[in-house]
């Protein structure tokens, strides 16, 4: 049989295709094949790769077992003040002064609280300290006494590690008082005033009795820290920050806490 020109042209085209897909078919099947064996031969060598790297990184950051030993204190320098109350012995009058110069006006019930944003400034529990379950208080204190209080709470902390002792938190037992507060307190306490600077956002009571102690974020377990101890570094830190003009202090023996009120 003759074939045209044309069909020639045909003939040789259709095997010409026939021949650049039959190429194409075989580089892939021999790209996935060596692909296949690239990742066989990758499972095979990737525990020790793995193992490689690590013993760079370890080589390079130092691979050290974490420490779960119980962490003991090492006290040193530790020396409290010669009388709480003649190193705090400001009275009431003081703190009144002070706190109605540089106060808010005394709210008749808590919701006024809310309204005086630029005022008052919303304290809560952080690393620095913790706020205690307030039963006649809510926690409000103007800026400069919330200021005093970081600065006591961060001073606290510098100096517990500084002596050696593991890490606690102060506690905050009362804050702002609203008139309603007061009567309710009154009801409780007879003695308790009824004009007390906790009433200007000015004053806050911080216990020497009980501290928050700060567990290791790794879980090593640490030793605690007596009560004791612990009042005798917080009377330091307070009587460093009086001292500089920072605040009036009242030592309360009854109600086992610092009577603190920021005198900016």
């Amino acid at each position: 049989m003759i074939m045209s020109g044309k069909d020639n042209e045909k003939t040789f085209f259709c095997r010409r295709i026939s021949r650049r897909m039959s190429y194409i078919c075989t580089n892939i099947l021999q790209n996935a094949i060596s692909e296949k064996r690239f990742m066989m031969k990758v499972k095979h060598y990737l525990p020790i790769i793995l193992l490689g790297t690590a013993t760079i990184t370890c080589a390079f950051t130092g691979c050290k077992k974490k420490d779960m030993s119980l962490k003991l204190n090492e006290p040193h320098n530790i020396k409290g003040v010669v009388s709480y109350r003649r190193a705090f012995g400001d009275m009431n009058e003081k703190h009144l002064n002070i706190a109605q110069a540089i106060g808010i006006r005394p709210l008749p019930f808590r919701k006024g609280a809310e309204s005086l944003t630029e005022q008052l400034q919303h304290i809560e529990s952080n690393p620095l300290y913790k706020v205690d379950s307030l039963t006649h208080s809510i926690p409000y204190l103007i800026p400069g006494a919330a200021a005093l209080l970081d600065t006591i709470g961060q001073n606290f902390q510098d100096s517990l590690t500084a002596k050696g002792l593991n890490p606690n938190k102060i506690i905050v037992t009362s804050v702002l008082r609203t008139q309603e507060d007061v009567k309710r307190l009154r009801r409780r306490n007879y003695n308790a005033s009824s004009n007390s600077a906790h009433a200007y956002g000015t004053t806050f009571d911080v216990s020497w009795k009980r501290f928050e102690k700060v567990e290791d974020e790794d879980g090593r377990p640490l030793q605690d820290v007596s009560a004791d101890t612990l009042k005798l570094v917080l009377s330091e830190v307070l009587r460093d920050v009086k001292k500089d003009g920072l605040c009036y202090i009242k030592y309360e023996l009854k109600q086992g806490c610092f009577h603190i009120t920021s005198r900016r």
